[in-house]
């Protein structure tokens, strides 16, 4: 598969590429990669999407641990393999267990699992293959985590799908990972 975005050197780029990914580099990430080798060909839908990712990546009112499952759960159901790499080893630093990675990245539903754990997965899944949530799922998961924690979890599926939709269609290739890639 050849990368149909591949990184632009920074000396390459325009004011508005060097102003974003300058904004990108000094955020909490540190560096340009993963999706946003491909979208810095667009510096303002560059600008909001970081914008709306560190949000949802580091301060989500489902916490980070949450959060991380949510994104291999959408990385899964869109076979997106940078999102795995990256998120991978972080969802484990943040509790995730190995066994739950590995049930995820096989397609199968966790076994062990706490009850915010599987209001997500189950969540998360419900919104991916359904296009929807069941009333059930949504109640719970309102019950748990309010509203506001049930709208960053569905904008943390939604952003996520459209990174994943991103570098499906450019090919971005996964970075080295001490995950395993997808099956």
């Amino acid at each position: 598969m050849t990368d149909r975005l591949p990184p632009i050197p920074l000396e390459q780029l325009n004011a508005a590429q060097q102003a974003v990914a300058q904004a990108v580099i000094d955020g909490p990430r540190g560096a340009l990669y993963g999706p946003f080798v491909p979208l810095i060909r667009s510096p303002e839908l560059m600008s909001a999407a970081q914008q709306m990712g560190e949000y949802l990546r580091y301060r989500s009112a489902i916490g980070t641990r949450l959060s991380e499952l949510a994104i291999l759960v959408t990385a899964r159901q869109w076979d997106q393999q940078v999102e795995w790499a990256i998120h991978a080893p972080i969802a484990m630093e943040e509790g995730i267990s190995p066994a739950m990675v590995e049930a995820i990245a096989a397609g199968r539903r966790p076994a062990a699992m706490t009850h915010g754990e599987a209001l997500v997965h189950d969540f998360c899944v419900e919104l991916q293959r359904n296009k929807r949530v069941s009333d059930a799922t949504y109640n719970a998961a309102l019950a748990l985590f309010g509203e506001h924690g049930v709208v960053d979890l569905m904008g943390l599926n939604g952003y996520y799908t459209f990174l994943a939709m991103l570098m499906n269609a450019a090919q971005t290739p996964a970075p080295p990972s001490s995950a395993a890639p997808l099956p």
